[in-house]
C-alpha cells in the first residue's frame, strides 16, 4: 500500500473560502479501496477521493460533517491509463447543481448516485486556512492514493471548466495544457509540474512537503503511458506498490503475482525485473504469461501456470510447469532483462545485463541463444504479459519491475544504458530494434 503523500497547511484563507478549482492528472494503480486525492482540515475534513465497498472506484467529493456530499455513478476503475479530473467549487451560485462541478477527460460529470450540494456561500476547508494533504486522507491512516498524480493546479478564488487545463487534439484525444492561462489567487499552487518537483510553479511560493514515504519521478504520462504490474489479476496475498511496479508475496497459500497490463503480439520489446529477495529457500521466477486470467484464477506462477515460459531461480527453464536446466542461478539483488521477439518468437534473458547461453537478441530468425516460445500448451490468441513471482510451494518472492520508468521501486537505475529507440530508461543496454512496453513503443 502507499505511504506516500504531500502536505501543506495554509496561514489563511485566502482569496477566496468559498470558490476554487482543482485539476490534476491521475494514473490509479490500486482499484479496490479507498484513495484520497485532496483533504483540507484535521478532523470533520472536505475530501476528493474515489470510493471503495458498494461504490466501488466511484468519485466523491464530500464536505465537513456532510454539508456536501457527490459521489458519480461512473466507477474509475481503469489502471492503464491517465484521467484528467477537474472540480470546480463556487458555492455562491444561486443554483444549486452549478457549486459543485466535476470533469472528467474534459467532460462534465451529469449522473451521480448522491447528488447533496452545500448552502449558497458556504464556507469550504479547501483552500482556506487548514492542513492540505494531497494522496492521504488527514483524518484517517488507510486511504492513500495508490499510483501516480501530474499537473496539479489549485485556483483559489476563480471556478474554471476543464478547458482552462486541457484540450482536444486532432485525433480528439483530450490532452494537457502544460502551462494553463489562469489567476492562481493567495493560496493557488501549481505543482508535479514535468518531474517530482513539489516546488510552486505558479509564482505563489506555496511549496509542498513529503510527508511520508519517498516521492519518485517518472516517465509515464498521459502521452507515454508505461506498462505497470496488473492489480486486477492479482491475488489476495500479492502486495502491489510504487505505483503497481513492485510485487511481493508474503504468505505461502499464494503463487500468483500479476503480468504487465500492456500486453503484445508481435514487434520486440525489452524490460528489466529485479529480485529483491530470493525468498530464502523459494524458487523464484520470471517471464511470460500467455494467459493471465487462467494462471490468477488458478494462482500458479509464471512457467508454472499453463500457457506461461520462465527462468527459475535455480537454473530451470520453465514451460507449463515442466523444466530444463538451462540457465545460471540468479538470486536477491540480480537485475534479470527480458527481450521478446515476437517477430521471430524467442525468448531471451539477461542476468546483470550479461545474456543467458551467449544470446544475441538481435540475431533474428536464427534465435541465437534464445528460447522458443512456441510450446506452450496454447497461448491466448498469442498475446502475452511480462511477469515476475513465485514458482515454488513456500511462495515468498519479492521483484521490481522496470518498464522503462528508470526506477525499481524507489531507487532509480545505476548508469542507464543505452537505448536506440529512445523510449524508456533501462539499467542495461537496450538490444537494437526492442522497445519499452508503453503506448510509444506500440506506436514506433
Amino acid at each position: 500500500m502507499a505511504t506516500t503523500y504531500l502536505t501543506r497547511t495554509f496561514s489563511s484563507s485566502g482569496t477566496s473560502d468559498k470558490i476554487w478549482t482543482w485539476s490534476s492528472w491521475i494514473k490509479r494503480s490500486e482499484v479496490t479501496g479507498e484513495a484520497a486525492i485532496l483533504t483540507a482540515g484535521s478532523s470533520a475534513r472536505d475530501f476528493i477521493r474515489f470510493e471503495a465497498s458498494t461504490t466501488i472506484g466511484a468519485l466523491r467529493v464530500r464536505f465537513s460533517n456532510g454539508s456536501a456530499d457527490v459521489t458519480t455513478n461512473r466507477r474509475f476503475r481503469d489502471t492503464s491509463g491517465w484521467y484528467h479530473l477537474v472540480v470546480a467549487v463556487d458555492t455562491t451560485q444561486a443554483t444549486a447543481s452549478n457549486r459543485i462541478k466535476i470533469y472528467i477527460n474534459g467532460v462534465q460529470e451529469t449522473s451521480f448516485s448522491s447528488s447533496s450540494y452545500p448552502s449558497q456561500n458556504y464556507v469550504t476547508k479547501i483552500g482556506g486556512a487548514h492542513v492540505h494533504n494531497i494522496g492521504n486522507d488527514s483524518e484517517q491512516t488507510v486511504p492513500y492514493f495508490d499510483g501516480s498524480m501530474s499537473h496539479i493546479n489549485f485556483i483559489d478564488g476563480t471556478a474554471y471548466d476543464a478547458t482552462a487545463f486541457g484540450e482536444y487534439d486532432a485525433n480528439g484525444v483530450w490532452t494537457i495544457n502544460t502551462s494553463p492561462s489562469v489567476t492562481y489567487g493567495t493560496n493557488g499552487f501549481f505543482i508535479l509540474k514535468d518531474s517530482a518537483s513539489v516546488t510552486d510553479q505558479s509564482g505563489n511560493g506555496n511549496n509542498f512537503t513529503v510527508g511520508g514515504g519517498t516521492l519518485t519521478d517518472t516517465l509515464d504520462c498521459p502521452a507515454n503511458v508505461f506498462a505497470t504490474l496488473n492489480s486486477l489479476y492479482k491475488t489476495v496475498a500479492c502486495t502491489l506498490s510504487n505505483g503497481s511496479t513492485k510485487s511481493q508475496i508474503t504468505s505461502a497459500t499464494s503463487k500468483y503475482a500479476p503480468g504487465s497490463t500492456i500486453k503484445v503480439s508481435s514487434g520486440k520489446w525489452y524490460a528489466e525485473f529485479k529480485c529483491n529477495s530470493n525468498g530464502g529457500a523459494e524458487q523464484q521466477a520470471v517471464g511470460l504469461y500467455g494467459d493471465e486470467q487462467n494462471a490468477s484464477s488458478n494462482d500458479q506462477g509464471v512457467g508454472k501456470a499453463n500457457d506461461s515460459y520462465s527462468w527459475r531461480s535455480d537454473g530451470e527453464w520453465m514451460v507449463d510447469n515442466t523444466g530444463s536446466p538451462d540457465f545460471n542461478s540468479y538470486g536477491s539483488g540480480d537485475i534479470i532483462s527480458i527481450a521478446l521477439d515476437l517477430d521471430n518468437n524467442y525468448l531471451y534473458f539477461a542476468k546483470n545485463g550479461v545474456w543467458e547461453n551467449s544470446g544475441d537478441p538481435t540475431s533474428g530468425a536464427t534465435g541465437t541463444g534464445g528460447k522458443s516460445i512456441t510450446a506452450a500448451s496454447g497461448v491466448v490468441d498469442g498475446v502475452y504479459s511480462m511477469g515476475a513471482g513465485s514458482n515454488s510451494s513456500g511462495n515468498l518472492s519479492d521483484w521490481s519491475a522496470n518498464f522503462g520508468n528508470g526506477y525499481f521501486g524507489t531507487t532509480a537505475v545505476a548508469s542507464a544504458g543505452t537505448n536506440a529507440s529512445g523510449n524508456g530508461i533501462f539499467e542495461y543496454d537496450v538490444p537494437t530494434g526492442y522497445t519499452a512496453l508503453s503506448t510509444k513503443g506500440l506506436n514506433l
